[in-house]
């Protein structure tokens, strides 16, 4: 009992970040069995080609689970580099999906949740020694309110350099946790704000949490989004659903680099064991 208790302890921030993964898979699989349906582009053909698209927030060398450091990202980003991946935009991701358009060999989506000031300061200088742009969903009232958040000046130097500013809320709030009226100013508000500051449209959205179902998918839509982002492991095809399209989450661990290339790596035999799409 003595050894459980101190390995628990001393593993209780992986232990965390497994339930919370384990818990929005659940939760994600529930919401699709909904029988509320959304309309879908229809793919040209049956190409099931899949893209990754990547998953980080924080890019900083705290001991944080969330906290990719400096270090290993750019190991990541070398590593992508040299086995000749491309990294496109969400728009690219959604020809491909909605329209069966063409993609550069290897294509890889980075995104950022949140819009963490070292996204700008951190991940942006190493993306762009490797020729790499990326997507930062951003928490539109964090940014300038909060110090370990971007500016809205940052956004633009990003957004005028070839990244993608996409909507994550106004406040963070669980889209499952509120009604209909509040997702609705969430969804809206936030796309408004970005804009205002970038003065561009923000087609795109990341569900906080990484909840979701398909009503709270339908009122992406009617908000003006082309396409949404869940948190539940797969791989991206022209079968993916554009308001629940998939990710892989890159996390803080024990062996991060390790683990970097064994998710990239490893993603069917991961959902032959039972986390497959629906």
């Amino acid at each position: 009992m003595f050894k459980f208790k101190q390995f628990a302890e001393k593993y209780k921030v992986y232990i965390a970040v497994g339930l919370l993964i384990l818990a929005v898979s659940i939760i994600s699989l529930a919401g699709q069995k909904s029988s509320e349906s959304v309309e879908l582009p229809v793919a040209a053909d049956n190409d099931n080609r899949a893209v990754i698209v990547i998953n980080y927030h924080k890019i900083d060398n705290i001991f944080h689970s969330l906290a990719v450091s400096t270090g290993d990202f750019e190991k990541q980003m070398q590593w992508l580099k040299s086995h000749g991946y491309n990294s496109i935009t969400p728009d690219q991701l959604y020809d491909f999906v909605a329209d069966g358009a063409e993609l550069p060999n290897h294509p890889v989506l980075i995104t950022f949740d949140d819009g963490y000031a070292d996204n700008y300061k951190n991940a942006y200088p190493i993306m762009k020694k490797y020729g790499f742009v990326g997507t930062v969903f951003v928490v539109t009232s964090y940014l300038e309110k909060y110090p370990n958040y971007m500016t809205w000046a940052q956004a633009k130097e990003m957004h005028d350099n070839g990244f993608s500013i996409e909507s994550h809320t106004v406040t963070h709030k669980s889209m499952t946790e509120a009604s209909d009226s509040q997702i609705m100013d969430e969804l809206t508000k936030s796309r408004e704000t970005i804009k205002e500051k970038l003065g561009e449209d923000a087609d795109f959205f990341a569900y906080p949490t990484g909840t979701y179902n398909l009503h709270i998918a339908r009122l992406a839509r009617e908000a003006g989004y082309k396409a949404a982002f869940t948190i539940k492991y797969d791989t991206v095809n022209r079968n993916s659903n554009v308001y629940a399209l998939e990710r892989v989450p890159i996390f803080h661990t024990e062996n991060t680099n390790k683990d970097f290339l064994e998710r990239l790596q490893y993603i069917p035999i991961i959902n032959k064991d039972g986390w497959v799409k629906k």
